[in-house]
């Protein structure tokens, strides 16, 4: 049985996050649906124990108290990830990585290296932007359009090689497709010779990270992209189920 005001902190934390990690008290109601007087409340309380701060401008903002906890988490995610990033290394041969978004960028959270002695090595706790990375366009792919958009104009879309998309119309016309694929493609545009590709981590309707694989264009493009991605989205849903149940399940 759930605890209404522990899942109505949650959504406003969520509020927040979903909005890069500030907003004011306008669009996190909005988001949310709760009164202003709960909002209100909700945030005094956040506030006490670190966990939202107010910037100067009276927006709300994820505060400090998050760093220690989502660390912790996040290196247990890490770890429960590997036995699924290890089927997934042996379905294609290649590294297996798991990402999240945070904030504009995407952070490298866990992987499973290949076998082979050519092999692809992104360091755990990268960051990168999302717009030339096939996890990045998955994670994306999951947001409202606004939201890329905002991604977008805030980090500028720098070009990492002559095969990034740097443009914000064609980015959200890629983001359709990964929608429409169920799986993303970074062909050369984080660094040339390297494709990958990358499925969704869902809980729910929500994506929550994305699992990839990576290796040498040659190697990655004789593979068949459909049955590799459907294998891939069976990893990750199976995975997905161990993180825990969906909101309002059970």
């Amino acid at each position: 049985m759930s605890v209404q005001s522990v899942e109505r902190a949650l959504d406003v934390l969520e509020a927040l996050a979903e909005h890069g990690g500030e907003a004011g008290l306008s669009e996190i109601a909005a988001r949310t649906g709760l009164p202003y007087g709960t909002i209100h409340r909700l945030l005094r309380t956040l506030l006490a124990r670190g966990y939202v701060r107010q910037e100067s401008d009276r927006r709300y903002a994820l505060g400090g108290g998050l760093v220690r906890l989502g660390g912790i988490a996040q290196s247990r995610v890490g770890v429960w990830a590997q036995p699924y990033l290890a089927r997934m290394m042996e379905l294609s041969g290649e590294t297996a990585n798991l990402a999240v978004l945070e904030g504009d960028f995407v952070v490298y959270v866990a992987q499973v290296l290949s076998a082979r002695r050519l092999r692809m090595f992104a360091e755990v706790g990268r960051r990168v932007l999302p717009h030339s990375t096939a996890v990045g366009k998955v994670l994306l792919a999951g947001r409202p359009p606004e939201e890329a958009v905002a991604v977008f104009e805030r980090t500028g879309m720098p070009r990492r090689t002559p095969n990034t998309i740097t443009g914000v119309e064609a980015m959200l016309a890629e983001l359709a497709r990964v929608g429409d694929l169920g799986y993303a493609l970074d062909l050369g545009e984080e660094e040339l010779g390297v494709h990958c590709l990358a499925v969704p981590v869902c809980d729910g309707d929500r994506v929550v990270a994305a699992m990839s694989v990576s290796g040498p264009a040659e190697r990655i493009d004789a593979l068949d992209r459909d049955e590799l991605a459907e294998g891939m989205r069976k990893i990750a849903y199976d995975f997905a189920a161990e993180l825990g149940p969906s909101p309002g399940s059970g």
